[in-house]
């Protein structure tokens, strides 16, 4: 008999307990051939002239992760110049490369810039500082480059992932448009690319609107431009009620858009994408072990607290985002699944982690208020194992708090064997940088 799935992935209970022999908990675990396929539905999404799908290195840039996504024939979107190194030290080459990020590298980061550009590094301009410091370069240099635009609309699964509007200072606003195409102009550099992110899982109908809003900046400024990006953003369910973006539909209201471009304007124009948490984040779950069982009395709450929590999953904190829990005794045993309650006895218990802060919890809103969430009351001993924890998890928490040690990653190969592609992190690693 096939042994069921805990989420959305094809994590099996069988897997955990095999991840769990060779690392304490708490640790994260990643499913191939899930992974896989989201990068395939990617490359296979709509489009009129051509598609280049760039994965997100913000949402995990865990190089055996990195090295798959390579393998399918994506591009990669890097938010720092240091994770575009990251990615290249991984094996990845430059010209696969996009940097889209809110520095202006100076001194011996300036120097790696300009050589990474000369290798086929592409650049995205997201200020008019960072125009006026690369165009002269780029422009000797024969390199063409991209601009980031404000659009001053924005739409994400909350206020901070909103990167659109008036609120956030990504990109150039248009209110400095001519300022930025005079500098443009003063050095005779080429502005190829065009690139509008509006935010993160927001609304599939913003993501459509941003389409007609970025070809007109397209015909109203950038003559040059050959290839324009939509961001990424893409709505992901992790939780059973949720509803994902239609990768498809949206392609193909992105691909109607082009050609209808291309017949007023007679401009063809290749179509990038920058999918982070679409591709990894159910790709990915969080394994942690009940350590105890809490009250606040008889008008209070019951609290389930487990060994990972802010340090290796901090979107709840951040976002009050929902992750699906399903709790597991050590024998395999399937106490409750949020993906099939209604086979396990429940009640309402509010999950919090180990951290010395009041606001390390996995059930809050984005009020940061307490939220219980109905499942199986564990025993101390069960593992919580937290679906939707493949992006924004290992590489964005502050795993170090109350000086707890980075989590193992492991995937779950397409053959069914666990591999480790990150060990624990150790107290001596921890502190092998600190100077008396």
């Amino acid at each position: 008999m096939t042994e069921k799935t805990l989420n959305r992935s094809a994590l099996t209970a069988h897997a955990v307990r095999k991840a769990a022999e060779i690392s304490p908990t708490p640790f994260y675990i990643y499913d191939e051939a899930f992974l896989r396929a989201r990068c395939r539905e990617m490359k296979d999404m709509p489009n009129a002239y051509g598609i280049t799908v760039r994965y997100a290195l913000k949402a995990n840039s865990s190089r055996a992760l990195i090295r798959i996504i390579a393998s399918e024939g994506l591009g990669f979107d890097a938010s720092s110049l240091n994770e575009a190194k990251r990615a290249i030290l991984a094996g990845i080459e430059p010209d696969r490369i996009l940097l889209t990020t809110q520095e202006v590298p100076a001194g011996d980061e300036r120097d790696d810039l300009e050589g990474l550009l000369m290798q086929g590094l592409k650049y995205n301009a997201c200020s008019l500082a960072q125009l006026a410091s690369v165009a002269s370069f780029a422009a000797r240099n024969k390199i063409a480059i991209g601009m980031r635009v404000h659009p001053g609309v924005g739409s994400g699964e909350s206020v901070t992932r909103n990167t659109g509007d008036k609120y956030s200072c990504f990109g150039v606003h248009l209110s400095d448009m001519e300022e930025a195409l005079a500098i443009a102009r003063g050095a005779s550099v080429v502005i190829d690319r065009v690139h509008v992110h509006i935010g993160s899982g927001g609304e599939p109908e913003a993501w459509r609107e941003n389409i007609e809003r970025e070809l007109g900046f397209i015909e109203r400024y950038f003559p040059d431009a050959t290839t324009i990006n939509f961001g990424g953003g893409f709505r992901v369910a992790r939780m059973p009620d949720e509803q994902a973006a239609d990768i498809f539909d949206l392609g193909m209201t992105a691909k109607q858009a082009i050609e209808q471009f291309r017949e007023r304007t007679g401009r063809k124009l290749k179509m990038e994408v920058e999918p982070g948490n679409y591709i990894m984040a159910n790709a990915g779950s969080l394994v942690s072990s009940v350590m105890d069982i809490k009250k606040t009395g008889d008008d209070g709450f019951t609290f389930v607290l487990v060994n990972g929590g802010m340090e290796v999953i901090t979107r709840p904190l951040l976002y009050g985002s929902r992750h699906p829990f399903t709790v597991l005794a050590p024998d395999g045993t399937v106490r409750s699944n949020e993906f099939d309650l209604d086979s396990a006895t429940t009640e309402e218990l509010i999950i919090v982690g180990r951290c010395c802060e009041s606001g390390d919890s996995l059930t809050l809103d984005a009020g940061h208020h307490i939220v219980p969430r109905a499942m199986a009351r564990p025993e101390p001993g069960d593992w919580l194992v937290v679906g939707g924890a493949g992006a924004y998890c290992a590489s964005m928490s502050p795993f170090n708090y109350n000086s707890h040690c980075q989590a193992a990653e492991f995937l779950l190969a397409e053959n069914g064997d666990i591999r480790v592609i990150r060990q624990r992190q150790t107290l001596e690693q921890m502190t092998q940088n600190e100077c008396d």
